[in-house]
C-alpha cells in the first residue's frame, strides 16, 4: 500500500503550484480515468525509487459563509487524518500570518513527520526577510520556490527518508480483501455488520490504517476473508460541504488495500455521480468489482424493475460493464450471504492464467471471424499473443503496427477474451507491441 503525502497551508500560498510539480503535469493527475476528470486534487506521484499518494488539499473549495481561519484549520485536520506525512507550505513573499501560526500550533500536537516550507523564495535576497518564520521555534524550514522548481528535490530527497514502510502481514497476504465503498448513509456498517453476522467467526480486530477504519479478518466457506470497513470515517456532520471530495480520498486508500471492490448502492437515490468516481477509482487500480444494490427490499418491483435497474447502472458505468451486479438488503439479510461468493469468484477471476498456447489458438480463431482493419494500405498482422501478469489480468498483442489498432478493435478482442474465458468482475489491461526484430549476429 503507498504512503500518502497531504500538502497543507491557507489559500494562495502555491500548494497547487508545488502538486502540480511534484506530480509533473498541469493536469494534477496522471491519467484522465473514468468517473474522476473533474477531481484533480490527488496524484501517484513516482519520486526516485519510491512512490506515494499526493494530495492536495487546495483543490477544495471554501464555504463563503463561515470563518476563513476555521476553514482552514477544518481542512488540514482531514488531510492530517488521512497523511503519513505532511508538507505546511507557507508564503515567503507574504509573510507569517495569524492563520498560519493557528495552523503551526495545530501541528505542533499532530505525531507525524511534518515538513515545514516557506514557498516562492527565488533567492538569497529573499530569505533574509524570514525573521519572523524561524522565530517560531521549528527546527527546520525549507525554503522552495514550486513555481522555478528551486530547492523542491531537496525537499523531496528528505521526505522520502520519512516514508514509512507498509508492508501487509502474513495473514494479510493469505486472506481475500474486500473493501465496502460508497457514500455516507448507503448501509456501509449495517452490511458489515450482516456479513459478519452470517459466520460467527471473526478471528480477531486488527487496526486500520486510518484512525476510525477497522479490518475484520473472518472466514466463510472455508476461505479466509478481511474486511476493510470504511463506514465511520467522515460523518456528514464534520465535514458538510468537503464530504464527496474527501470520499474520492478515503476510497482511494481502501482501493489501494483490497482485492475486491464492493460498490454499495442506494436502490431508493439510484446511482449517483459520487458513486461512479468511486468507480472509475477502481477501473484506475485495476482491481475486481462487484456492485451492490442495498435498500432492494423497500423498492416497488416488477417483473421489469432489475432489468430496468440494471441498464441503467451499465449506462452510467460503462467501463464497468464487465461487472457483476447483486441486489441486497443489508437490513432483512435479503440475499447478502451471496456477496460474498461473488466477491471470491471476482477474486479468482482475477487471479486467472491462460497458456500461450491456446491465447494463440484463440488470437487466430477471433482475427478469422473478425480481421482487423488495414493501415496505410498495409495489413495489421498479429504474431502471438501472451498472458504477463494477474491482478489484473494483463495481455500483450505483439503486431506489425501497435500504434494502429483502433480502439473498437481493442474492445472487439477484450470482449471475445471474456465471452471465451470469463473474467467476470476482473478488469482486462491491453497492451499492443511491435514484433520483436533479429539482431544481425
Amino acid at each position: 500500500m503507498k504512503s500518502i503525502i497531504a500538502i497543507v497551508g491557507r489559500p494562495n500560498v502555491g500548494k497547487s503550484t508545488l502538486f502540480n510539480r511534484l506530480a509533473r503535469t498541469p493536469k494534477a493527475i496522471i491519467n484522465d480515468l473514468p468517473g474522476v476528470t473533474r477531481d484533480r486534487n490527488y496524484a501517484e506521484v513516482k519520486w526516485g525509487e519510491s512512490s506515494f499518494t499526493l494530495i492536495d488539499t487546495g483543490g477544495f473549495e471554501f464555504e463563503p459563509h463561515r470563518e476563513l481561519s476555521r476553514l482552514v484549520q477544518e481542512q488540514a485536520r482531514l488531510a492530517i487524518e488521512e497523511a503519513d506525512i505532511i508538507l505546511f507550505l507557507t508564503d515567503g513573499r507574504e509573510g507569517l500570518t495569524p492563520v498560519d501560526r493557528d495552523l503551526i500550533s495545530l501541528l505542533r500536537s499532530i505525531p507525524k513527520p511534518i515538513f515545514h516550507c516557506i514557498n516562492k523564495i527565488d533567492g538569497p535576497r529573499l530569505e533574509e526577510n524570514l525573521y519572523d518564520f524561524f522565530q517560531m521555534g521549528i527546527d527546520r524550514w525549507f525554503t522552495i520556490a514550486a513555481k522555478h522548481n528551486r530547492g523542491v528535490s531537496e525537499l523531496m530527497d528528505e521526505v522520502i527518508k520519512s516514508l514509512p514502510e507498509k508492508k501487509p502481514s502474513p495473514e494479510e497476504e493469505a486472506a481475500v480483501k474486500i473493501a465496502v465503498l460508497g457514500r455516507p448513509n448507503v448501509g456501509k456498517s449495517s452490511l458489515v455488520n450482516r456479513i459478519l453476522g452470517y459466520n460467527r467467526v471473526i478471528v480477531s480486530e486488527l487496526p486500520g490504517t486510518t484512525r476510525d477504519a477497522i479490518d475484520t479478518p473472518f472466514k466463510f466457506k472455508g476461505n479466509r476473508y478481511i474486511i476493510i470497513d470504511t463506514a465511520g470515517i467522515r460523518k456528514k456532520s464534520r465535514i458538510g460541504y468537503q464530504l464527496e471530495k474527501y470520499c474520492v480520498v478515503e476510497a482511494l486508500r481502501a482501493i489501494e488495500r483490497c482485492d475486491v471492490s464492493l460498490i454499495l448502492i442506494d436502490a431508493q437515490e439510484g446511482i449517483t455521480e459520487q458513486d461512479v468516481k468511486i468507480a472509475g477509482l477502481i477501473y484506475q487500480k485495476g482491481k475486481g468489482c462487484v456492485v451492490v444494490v442495498n435498500k432492494w427490499d423497500v423498492i416497488h418491483k416488477d417483473n421489469f424493475t432489475i432489468g430496468q435497474y440494471v441498464e441503467k447502472i451499465k449506462d452510467k458505468m460503462k467501463f464497468l460493464d464487465f461487472v457483476p451486479l447483486i441486489f441486497v438488503s443489508a437490513l432483512s439479510g435479503q440475499r447478502v450471504s451471496k456477496i460474498l461468493d461473488k466477491a471470491y469468484d471476482c477474486f479468482t477471476q482475477c487471479q486467472k492464467r491462460i497458456e500461450t498456447a491456446e491465447l494463440n489458438r484463440f488470437l487466430a480463431q477471433v482475427i478469422r471471424d473478425n480481421p482487423p482493419s488495414h493501415h496505410c494500405g498495409k495489413q495489421i498482422k498479429f504474431k502471438y499473443l501472451a498472458q504477463v501478469d494477474i491482478k489484473p489480468p494483463t495481455f500483450v498483442f505483439f503486431t506489425n503496427f501497435p500504434k494502429a489498432i483502433h480502439f473498437s478493435y481493442q474492445r472487439y478482442l477484450a470482449n471475445q477474451l471474456r465471452a471465451t474465458y470469463g473474467f467476470e468482475g476482473a478488469p482486462l489491461q491491453l497492451f499492443f507491441r511491435g514484433r520483436e526484430r533479429k539482431t544481425a549476429p
